[in-house]
């Protein structure tokens, strides 16, 4: 009698161990589903990662009449290709305009603001360029440089540099010591006429920065 009871006690304990088996197997596999699926884990992504994202969802939308600034912006949205998924850890993302300008000595490149803010791909945000950029009215060749890239702010070793004559210059000419810079973009001059007349061959000069810094959560 001892030994009928104890079969089906065994059975029963090996079909529950069984099927404890089973449902630790399928909560791990459901929980690594849910982390690779509901999310895109950039938690260890290298500076090179962070820019390549960066260049799937950063948009530069330069001037419309090429007479000013006003509805030239800079959009960050959901990646438009490859992994669309939203990051599991918002990427701190910087867009940082700076004027560039002929001078008799070479050209000049100026920090003239700066936005802070952070993204997970999950919605659209839009960066208008700063009021008060110079359009070249004022008798200079003055061109503006836009640049998004993750991160902290741009150390003075990885200030954007400017190789070539200013006047004929374009995004390839920008060069930057660092490969977190996702996008850039040199706008051409809105007196382009002015260029032509002041046309020079710049040495390569280091930008000089500011206290502009403005965060948008």
């Amino acid at each position: 009698m001892h030994s009928t009871k104890t079969r089906p006690r065994r059975a029963a304990m090996t079909a529950c161990a069984a099927a404890l088996a089973l449902l630790a197997a399928g909560c791990s596999k459901a929980s690594a589903g849910a982390q690779t699926g509901g999310c895109r884990d950039d938690g260890h992504w290298t500076g090179r990662q962070q820019a390549a994202w960066l260049r799937t969802a950063v948009t530069i939308r330069g001037t419309v009449d090429g007479s000013s600034y006003t509805d030239a912006s800079v959009v960050v949205r959901p990646p438009r290709t490859g992994d669309v998924r939203v990051l599991c850890q918002p990427l701190a993302v910087q867009v940082e305009f700076w004027t560039v300008t002929a001078t008799t000595t070479g050209t000049e490149m100026s920090s003239v603001m700066r936005y802070r803010l952070s993204s997970d791909g999950s919605r659209t945000r839009t960066v208008g360029f700063p009021a008060g950029l110079p359009g070249g009215q004022d008798g200079t060749c003055t061109r503006v440089l836009v640049a998004a890239y993750a991160g902290a702010p741009l150390t003075d070793r990885q200030l954007p540099r400017l190789a070539g004559d200013l006047s004929t210059a374009d995004d390839a000419a920008v060069r930057f010591a660092t490969e977190r810079i996702g996008v850039h973009r040199l706008l051409p001059a809105l007196d382009s006429a002015q260029c032509d007349a002041d046309r020079r061959t710049p040495s390569p000069a280091r930008t000089g920065s500011t206290d502009w810094d403005i965060y948008h959560p």
